[in-house]
């Protein structure tokens, strides 16, 4: 791997931001923070009056979480309860606790009903006091994960193919390990004498259209029927364009 194709891919890993988690621990799925944000942002955007800056989702409570089911992706983490904490500016136009209170319904809303994040706090500062509603610079488009390589491999074909099957599925993504691989396949010791399990990583870009916890949840069962093992599948949602 080349200086600058090294460093390309640890700029698309560190854009990801922590890898949160969707659902509860028995559904082994999470999304980059990167592609909620893009999500909520645009939530926001709908609401009049206000103006969405930096946005962050981290744990509510870092000693209330749970196991998850399957091995999580590096740095994951774990499932528990999360809070959003943003910074917004707002015209003069509402008080500023209604427009708050309009803002932190659609970050919430968004982030329970088209992602299927835990979401049990949003909390708001204002930050600025903007002339007119208008007063806002365009929207940054997000960053794009890079799309996953080819491989060789016929099990990592096999798991792409049956995501790619998954309604809400838009392409398989590379952006973690530093391979460019959507699927990663290891094998899994669960301790005692049990044999080794395999287990299957995989990275996902989803549609707008499609609730993104219930579209990962189906490509985990499509994947885990496509292999003969039957071995145990985690999903990162990397995009949700």
């Amino acid at each position: 791997m080349t200086a600058d194709r090294w460093a390309r891919e640890v700029r698309h890993q560190l854009g990801l931001g922590r890898l949160l988690p969707l659902g509860g621990p028995p559904d082994g799925v999470w999304i980059a923070e990167s592609a909620a944000r893009a999500v909520l942002g645009r939530a926001a955007a709908g609401v009049p009056d206000a103006r969405l800056g930096a946005l962050r989702i981290t744990l509510a409570d870092p000693e209330n979480v749970c196991e998850p089911a399957v091995p999580a992706p590096p740095s994951a983490l774990a499932p528990g309860p999360l809070r959003v904490t943003a910074d917004f500016a707002a015209t003069a136009a509402e008080p500023l606790p209604t427009t708050a209170a309009r803002l932190r319904q659609a970050l919430a809303t968004a982030a329970v009903e088209r992602l299927g994040l835990a979401v049990t706090e949003v909390d708001l500062r204002v930050t600025a006091l903007l002339d007119t509603a208008d007063d806002r610079p365009a929207e940054a488009p997000a960053a794009q994960p890079p799309p996953a390589r080819e491989t060789t491999d016929p099990d990592e074909n096999r798991v792409a193919a049956a995501a790619l099957t998954v309604p809400g599925v838009t392409r398989p993504t590379g952006s973690l390990g530093g391979l460019g691989r959507a699927a990663h396949i290891e094998e899994h010791h669960v301790g005692g004498t049990a044999l080794p399990r395999r287990h299957v990583r995989l990275e996902v870009a989803v549609g707008t259209d499609y609730r993104a916890v219930d579209v990962a949840r189906q490509v985990r069962a499509a994947v885990r029927d496509a292999l003969e093992d039957r071995p145990t599948v985690a999903v990162l949602i990397t995009a949700v364009v």
